[in-house]
C-alpha cells in the first residue's frame, strides 16, 4: 500500500475569490472585445453611407428647398416664405458645372489625397485571436507599472491588425506573447487575498464601464441604422437609396406640378439654377426652371453595348449565382477603397435591381468619372436575354 501525499489546505475565502474574479474577467473581457468590434463596424458603415448617400441626401434637400420656394412664390403668405428660407438654409449649395470641373482639375494636379480607408469586418478568427490576445496581454491583468507599460505597447500593435481584420498579424502576435511573465501575486503570496479583493473591485466597475459605452455606441444614429441589419449592411445601402431615390422622384413631380410645366432644359451656358420664391419674380406667372442635379446617368439593359466595360458591385454570392460574362467584380462596400481598379472610359454599373448600382455611379460622377446605371439590373438583364454565367456549374440565375 502506498503512501498518499498530504492534500494541501486552500482558504476558502481565496478559492471563492479566485473563483468570482476569473468569472468577471471572463465578462468583462468577452465584453470588451464585443464593444471593439462594434466600434469597427459602426466607423465603417458610417464612413460608406456618408460616400455613398451623401449625394443622394443632398439632392433631397435641394429638391425640398426648391418645393418650399415654389410654394412660397405661389402663395406669398409669410409663413410659406420663411419655410423656404429655412429650407434654403439648410442646403449646402453645389458649384455650378463649370465651377466642378475647374475644382477637378485642380484636384487633378495637386497630390492625390490618401485612399478612403476600406469597410472592415474582423472575421471569426480574428475575433477568437483578439479576444485570447486581451484575455493574456491586457495592462490591467498585471500590478507592475513597467509591466503594465510594456503591455499597453504590445495591446496596441494587437489592436492596430484587429482594426484591419488582419487575422495573420494577430496570429503572429499570439505566438510573441506565448512567452509573457505574468505579474501577479502568486497563489501562495500573502498579498494573494487582498489582490484578488481589489481586482474583484476594480473588474465590476471595468463591466459597468463597458457596457455603458456599448450602450452608447448602439443608440448612435449609425449604431440604430446599423442594427436593423447586422449581418448584411450592404443590403441595407441598397434598401435606403432606393428610398431616396423614390422620395426625390415625388419631389420632382411635385415641383413640376408646381411649376406648372415640366422642367425645361438649362440655356446654353446657363449652369445655374433659375431662382424661385420671393426674388423679384411675378408669383402669378408660370416659373420654368431646370432641376440643379442632373438624372443620374442610366440605360436600359437591352442598350448596353457588348463591348461595354461592366461593373457589377453585387455581393459574392450574387455574383456567383449568375453574372455577366468579362464583367469586373467589385461589391459595394469595397468600391472606394478598389477605385483604382476600375478601367479607364464609360463604365456600365449593375446590381441586382439597379439600386446599389445606382450609389455607386452617384459617387463616380461626383470624382468625375464616365459612369452609366443600368436601370432593373440584372433582373432587367435577364429579362432582355442578355447572356449570364455562373460561378458553379448550375445553370446562371439572378439571386
Amino acid at each position: 500500500m502506498t503512501a498518499q501525499s498530504p492534500v494541501r489546505w486552500t482558504d476558502p475565502q481565496q478559492q471563492e475569490l479566485e473563483e468570482r474574479v476569473a468569472a468577471a474577467e471572463l465578462a468583462w473581457l468577452s465584453m470588451d472585445v464585443d464593444v471593439q468590434t462594434l466600434r469597427v463596424e459602426i466607423d465603417n458603415f458610417a464612413l460608406i453611407h456618408h460616400q455613398l448617400l451623401g449625394p443622394l441626401y443632398a439632392r433631397l434637400d435641394e429638391l425640398e428647398a426648391l418645393v418650399a420656394e415654389a410654394v412660397a412664390a405661389r402663395t406669398g403668405h409669410p409663413e410659406d416664405l420663411r419655410r423656404a428660407a429655412e429650407a434654403r438654409r439648410q442646403v449646402d449649395e453645389l458649384p455650378d458645372l463649370d465651377a466642378l470641373f475647374d475644382s477637378v482639375r485642380e484636384q487633378e494636379a495637386a497630390p492625390p489625397p490618401p485612399a478612403a480607408p476600406a469597410r472592415v469586418r474582423p472575421g471569426r478568427d480574428a475575433q477568437r485571436i483578439y479576444r485570447e490576445l486581451v484575455r493574456r496581454a491586457h495592462p490591467d491583468l498585471s500590478t507592475d507599472p513597467a509591466e503594465q507599460q510594456r503591455r499597453a505597447a504590445f495591446l496596441a500593435r494587437v489592436n492596430e491588425a484587429y482594426a484591419v481584420g488582419d487575422a495573420a498579424a494577430l496570429e503572429g502576435l499570439s505566438a510573441e506573447w506565448s512567452t509573457a511573465p505574468e505579474a501577479a501575486p502568486g497563489a501562495d503570496s500573502p498579498d494573494r487575498l487582498e489582490w484578488l479583493r481589489r481586482r474583484l473591485e476594480w473588474l465590476t466597475g471595468k463591466i459597468t464601464e463597458t457596457a455603458t459605452e456599448q450602450v452608447r455606441l448602439e443608440q448612435t444614429p449609425m449604431g440604430q441604422l446599423l442594427a436593423l441589419a447586422p449581418q448584411d449592411p450592404d443590403r441595407l445601402l441598397e434598401q435606403l437609396a432606393e428610398e431616396l431615390l423614390a422620395k426625390a422622384a415625388a419631389q420632382q413631380a411635385e415641383l413640376e406640378r408646381l411649376l406648372g410645366a415640366p422642367a425645361a432644359p438649362a440655356a446654353a451656358g446657363d449652369g445655374h439654377r433659375q431662382p424661385v420664391g420671393d426674388n423679384g419674380t411675378d408669383p402669378t406667372q408660370p416659373q420654368e426652371s431646370h432641376t440643379m442635379f442632373a438624372q443620374i446617368p442610366s440605360t436600359t439593359a437591352a442598350a448596353v453595348p457588348a463591348d461595354a466595360a461592366l461593373l457589377d458591385v453585387r455581393e459574392q454570392d450574387e455574383w456567383d449565382a449568375g453574372h455577366v460574362d468579362g464583367a469586373l467584380h467589385i461589391p459595394l462596400g469595397e468600391v472606394i477603397a478598389r477605385i483604382g481598379e476600375l478601367p479607364d472610359g464609360k463604365l456600365y454599373v449593375l446590381c441586382r435591381v439597379g439600386g446599389r448600382s445606382a450609389q455607386v455611379v452617384q459617387y463616380l460622377v461626383q470624382q468625375g468619372r464616365d459612369a452609366v446605371n443600368v436601370d432593373g439590373g440584372m433582373y432587367a438583364w435577364e429579362g432582355a436575354g442578355r447572356p449570364m454565367v455562373s460561378s458553379t456549374d448550375q445553370d446562371a440565375f439572378v439571386l
